[in-house]
């Protein structure tokens, strides 16, 4: 039995969720072994998995995540994928996207050959075998789980979206505000964050005297208010 295998044997059966601490994991890649999450200790971590290697669709996302990688590093975050193939498949498939589509991926995949890490994840498509759907977890430096996005197999990611998210999380991080719908291009509110509602009446009330005195915060109502930028 493999190390994966006797991992995910002794492991919870929960699958972690948006504010669990991301499980320990000594996985196997195509650059080596990781311990998941020490190794991206400080990063934010975007971990996102396929059903298999050499598959038209997975195909098409890791040369896009690839071609959008540095953006992902400016915003501190690296890559790491998952595929339900053997590190030798990987680095094959990996050669096929460099000679064929010209773009060399520089992020390492999880070889999860037996499906353990997968299961232990939640990434298992219902009825699929060991096919995993298309999840994306986004982790921050501390280890949390923060995102997690799940597409089916057929259905292609959209990684703008995933940056955006990321975007996202670190502006509420940052500033203690909220991100609106399509932040930060709402059709309403353009790049504008949302500040946390009052918890009493009389936070209420300073609320509403703040923004008659800031000329930044735009108020909608006690429990609205939209702040630039």
């Amino acid at each position: 039995m493999t190390k994966q295998a006797d991992q995910i044997d002794e492991a919870t059966t929960d699958v972690p969720g948006i504010g669990d601490t991301f499980p320990d994991l000594t996985v196997e890649t195509s650059m080596g072994e990781r311990s998941l999450p020490d190794d991206y200790g400080g990063k934010w971590l975007v971990l996102f998995s396929h059903p298999g290697d050499f598959t038209p669709v997975c195909t098409s996302e890791f040369v896009a995540f690839e071609q959008r990688r540095e953006e992902f590093e400016e915003l501190n975050a690296e890559l790491l994928g998952l595929s339900v193939d053997r590190v030798h498949s990987h680095i094959k498939w990996t050669e096929w996207i460099a000679e064929n589509l010209d773009v060399d991926i520089q992020f390492p995949i999880i070889a999860d050959d037996q499906g353990a890490v997968a299961q232990q994840l939640g990434m298992l498509h219902p009825g699929a075998g060991t096919a995993t759907v298309r999840t994306v977890f986004v982790i921050d430096p501390e280890g949390t789980v923060r995102l997690r996005l799940t597409y089916p197999m057929e259905i292609g990611r959209n990684i703008d979206e995933v940056l955006r998210s990321l975007r996202a999380l670190q502006k509420s991080d940052d500033d203690g505000v909220a991100a609106p719908a399509d932040w930060p291009n709402n059709e309403k509110f353009g790049d504008q964050v949302l500040l946390s509602p009052p918890g009493t009446e009389a936070d209420a009330q300073d609320r509403k005297a703040e923004a008659a005195d800031d000329d930044e915060l735009n108020y909608y109502d006690w429990w609205f208010v939209t702040r630039d930028q």
